[in-house]
């Protein structure tokens, strides 16, 4: 399973933090079920940045090309959101990934709800640019908060 860095407890947040989160993520770890990837970082932004929102919330506008991943300073950073999320993929190509758990409201790994491009807190319905592109091979894509759902599907597999 693909997961979030940030969620095993890697400082690669746009704010430099972790977001480390629990056992059930330790356990899939220890048995060597979890591929970590950011893929801000691996789209080769920097830790920390600038936060990053997509106006309107849809990730997927942005791999169509109809939409951008701005930072709060107002750049252009849909490249490397795209590189991320490119990278992402290959990984669970190679690993015939089938299931992934990432960070919910990001704009990169958003699954449901992300932040609405006005950097004002507000969430919109919505996903980031690599849950986006993985949807769309088929992954089956959960958020931290849906653990449970996640274990529920790796167990059906």
């Amino acid at each position: 399973m693909l997961v979030s860095a940030c969620l095993l407890g890697q400082p690669v947040r746009y704010d430099g933090r972790a977001s480390g989160h629990p056992d059930l993520l330790r356990l899939w770890q220890e048995q060597g079920r979890v591929v970590p990837l950011c893929p801000e970082v691996a789209g080769g932004l920097p830790t920390p940045r600038p936060p990053a929102e997509i106006p309107g919330g849809q990730g997927g506008e942005v791999l169509d090309g109809g939409a951008q991943v701005v930072t709060v300073l107002g750049e252009d950073v849909s490249a490397a959101f795209l590189a991320g999320a490119r990278q992402a993929l290959e990984l669970v190509r190679r690993h015939e990934i089938r299931v992934a758990v990432l960070k919910s409201g990001s704009p990169s790994c958003g699954n449901r709800l992300v932040y609405d491009g006005t950097f004002s807190g507000s969430k919109v319905g919505g996903e980031g640019v690599t849950a986006a592109l993985l949807r769309r091979e088929g992954v089956s894509v959960f958020s931290e908060l849906e653990l449970e759902e996640a274990s529920q599907e790796l167990d059906s597999l």
